[in-house]
């Protein structure tokens, strides 16, 4: 699912990717709501050619844009400016401190579109939009689940309730790994391949454990105990064990697990009374990272066994 597009007040007020705005002119339309990541620099719109015009967008307007507008005589830039906001411009930001012609804070405030203004070069501008943008606007999910990172590898650990996630999770914290998400994961996805996983603001840091309660994972641990976001690499699925159940023994075929249209190695822990869950994730880590160095175990031995069986029919000897 997507997220609630954001607002240009969402735009104005967030502080965290320093965008430093103000807001000079157009507050009735602070509830425009932007549905691109892409901006614009009106360029020949300006002049009153509005044919590739794309009003969803964020403008800006730099240096050239302002001297443009300044140079020429007032009624003309008066002229263009109202045809250019007769469409449903989303918001100008007017970049380097520069101060915006008259006419376009007056039309600005008739039209209801905001008019904000940041001392940023617009390179820097465009960057720093863009990239709000892209965070605000990526494809979301949530996932009841704990995220971990376990020697660098991103470890989504599913689960019905009481099954003991967050006890491993815990297990993994006390053995030196880290905990990202507990109990509700928040997923975003960051490119066609690659989701980030994060806890919500209300959960960040803190974990649940049935007869203990609520304990802050960065409190008792400390800084290098957590981490705030984690780029998800393997999804493990603890299910209660079922003897009348097969499960995998060899792991020469592997599962994936999807989320948001991407693809995870996948794996199924069945669990019981003496098995050590907090080793088997960490080797389950362990194993991922051998894979990605193009080394398989279980395949390896597959091909191994198949070769003494063909050297037992053919009567060849097998170091």
């Amino acid at each position: 699912m997507r997220p609630c597009s954001p607002s240009i007040e969402d735009l104005l007020t967030t502080v965290e990717y320093g965008l430093e705005l103000t807001l000079l002119a157009g507050e009735s339309g602070l509830g425009n709501r932007i549905t691109t990541p892409r901006i614009q620099k009106p360029g020949l719109a300006l002049t009153g050619y509005t044919e590739h015009l794309h009003p969803n967008r964020v403008q800006i307007l730099g240096n050239t844009e302002i001297s443009y507008l300044q140079q020429l005589p007032e009624e003309t830039a008066c002229r263009h400016l109202e045809k250019l906001c007769a469409f449903p411009i989303t918001c100008f930001v007017v970049t380097m401190g520069l101060d915006p012609p008259g006419c376009l804070v007056r039309i600005a405030n008739e039209a209801g579109i905001p008019l904000l203004r940041t001392n940023h070069l617009s390179s820097t501008t465009i960057s720093l939009v863009t990239k709000f943008l892209e965070e605000r606007l990526l494809p979301i999910t949530h996932v009841q689940g704990v995220l971990v990172d376990v020697l660098g590898v991103g470890v989504l650990i599913l689960g019905k309730s009481g099954i003991g996630k967050s006890e491993s999770a815990l297990d993994l914290v006390i053995r030196g790994h880290r905990l990202v998400a507990d109990d509700v994961v928040q997923i975003r996805k960051r490119s066609p391949a690659a989701l980030v996983g994060s806890a919500t603001e209300s959960l960040q840091f803190r974990m649940e454990i049935r007869g203990l309660g609520i304990i802050n994972i960065k409190d008792l641990f400390g800084i290098s105990a957590i981490r705030e976001k984690k780029i998800i690499n393997l999804v493990i699925e603890l299910v209660e064990w079922n003897p009348n159940q097969e499960y995998e023994r060899l792991g020469i075929d592997d599962e994936t697990h999807e989320i948001l249209d991407v693809g995870f190695p996948y794996l199924k822990i069945p669990v019981r009374f003496g098995r050590n869950l907090t080793s088997i994730i960490e080797v389950a880590a362990r194993n991922f990272l051998l894979k990605g160095m193009g080394y398989h175990s279980a395949r390896e031995f597959d091909e191994n066994l198949l070769a003494r069986m063909e050297a037992c029919l053919t009567g060849d000897e097998v170091e």
